[in-house]
């Protein structure tokens, strides 16, 4: 009798523990069943029906965004000051060490399965043009790579919050007609958007003055620790409502496509092509290098991080996931000093997703325009994209504006965004998904790279809930 019991008992404690996850699994097929059913059943919808549907969706990424900048520099300045310098520069080397390498493997993958399969030989696409496009076309590469160094260095972290610096050329046809766009005017703008690499590099400089200063700094660190817990504890909240969020939102997505089969059937073999090297970046590269540095297979928390991996691909943001995320390394044992450093650093400069598809669509976008390209020109795609991925999340625009600087570098137009325009929502979300799974499989590494050199740190300096997430730690790590 006392076998069932404790069978009955260890059940209801895992319905317990993942209950939420398992209801934001269900919320992300529930919305694909629903949307699929209406789009078949019923006539076009309209735009404002369609919003009407998206709403709850948009009301639940609104909150996830609200809480983005205060989170991001909280953590990031609390997590530098709580270490020393030595210690936070070690932790800092690893992290970018472990994105670097990620992303180009990421390129090398994905370069090497599209010069493989080809899928741009005998591809038949119905080309589109729209405004969008036509404004991520007015771009310069020298101007975007400028642009991203720019908005590290921010001349006002007020407006940081709210604005990225971009420049913005233009055409003055009553000097001289038909110039190149070299010669075109330019000036500085302003674009809606938190420049999240600016806030990051402010919050690791603030970060390191506060350890340097040490008594004197307390009260700040204090100040920042208690304001990213109550970041966390808010985070805590919304996530309840993210089934019903992420449901609706993929609900709208799909009944908003034209012809999910026609999209599908027209960019097939790209469409296969970006899955199978995410798949294979995602499940493959990803786990031999946390494998190298942990002797641990990666699948058991990668299955931990399901809510998350579910909530990126509802909402297809990595910074709106980062709330989310930082909670579920919390609550796997992960040292919230390293959690609160990599994960908004990783969400903001590492994308193996995106940077693979660049490498991908660029070369595929080559190949059907059958223009021959050279080994030369595949390194500088790999660069290229590299450069890129780094820069989306800094930028306007991200995708399109990015996109427009690997084809620059291949000599295509940039109007030959058109062609793959029509499957990028779907593979956006894809390849957030595989984005966040590599910052936080990464954070998990860092920190048990760290947990020699963390352990060092003097418990009786510590905060209460780092000596928890200390005790906690290496038994999460040894199950």
């Amino acid at each position: 009798m006392t076998r069932p019991k404790q069978d009955e008992s260890k059940f209801k404690a895992f319905m317990q523990e993942n209950v939420l996850t398992m209801a934001t699994v269900i919320g992300v097929f529930v919305g694909g069943l629903v949307g699929f059913i209406i789009k078949n059943s019923t006539g076009e919808w309209t735009k404002r029906e369609i919003m009407y549907i998206s709403f709850p969706g948009e009301i639940f990424l609104r909150m996830l965004k609200c809480l983005i900048v205060p989170l991001l520099v909280s953590s990031i300045t609390s997590a530098i000051g709580g270490l020393d310098l030595s210690m936070s520069s070690k932790i800092a080397t690893r992290a970018i060490t472990y994105y670097f390498v990620t992303t180009i493997s990421a390129v090398i993958l994905g370069i090497c399965l599209v010069t493989t399969l080809r899928p741009g030989q005998g591809a038949k696409i119905v080309e589109t043009q729209t405004e969008s496009i036509d404004k991520a076309s007015k771009v310069l590469t020298p101007d975007t790579l400028m642009d991203l160094v720019r908005n590290m260095f921010t001349d006002n972290i007020i407006q940081s919050t709210m604005f990225q610096h971009r420049t913005e050329i233009y055409e003055n046809t009553t000097i001289s007609p038909a110039q190149p766009m070299e010669n075109w005017e330019f000036k500085s703008a302003q674009r809606e958007g938190s420049n999240v690499l600016g806030l990051v590099m402010f919050s690791v400089i603030l970060g390191t003055t506060i350890g340097r200063m040490r008594e004197k700094g307390q009260l700040l660190q204090d100040f920042f620790t208690t304001l990213s817990e109550a970041m966390m504890t808010i985070t805590s909240w919304v996530i309840w409502i993210s089934p019903l969020g992420v449901g609706f939102l993929i609900a709208a997505k799909i009944i908003e496509m034209e012809s999910i089969a026609a999209t599908i059937q027209s960019l097939g073999w790209y469409f296969i092509t970006v899955m199978i090297g995410l798949f294979l970046h995602g499940f493959g590269t990803i786990a031999v290098i946390f494998f190298l540095g942990t002797r641990r297979l990666p699948y058991s928390f990668i299955a931990k991080l399901s809510q998350v991996l579910a909530t990126a691909f509802g909402t297809g943001s990595s910074s709106a996931t980062m709330p989310l995320t930082i909670k579920c390394l919390d609550s796997m044992g992960i040292d919230p000093r390293v959690t609160r450093f990599v994960i908004p650093v990783g969400a903001t400069i590492n994308m193996d997703g995106t940077a693979l598809y660049e490498a991908v669509a660029a070369l595929f976008i080559a190949q059907y325009r059958e223009m021959s390209y050279s080994f030369g020109t595949i390194v500088a795609v790999s660069i290229t994209a590299t450069a890129a991925s780094i820069g989306a999340a800094g930028i306007p625009q991200a995708g399109l504006v990015t996109m427009v600087m690997v084809l620059d570098t291949v000599g295509l137009e940039p109007k030959d965004v058109s062609l793959i325009i029509a499957v990028d929502w779907l593979l956006d979300r894809f390849r957030t998904t595989i984005n966040v799974m590599c910052d936080a499989l990464g954070t998990i590494l860092v920190n048990h790279l760290s947990k020699n050199d963390l352990a060092s740190v003097d418990r009786l300096s510590a905060e209460p809930h780092e000596l928890l997430e200390l005790g906690t730690n290496g038994h999460e790590m040894k199950e």
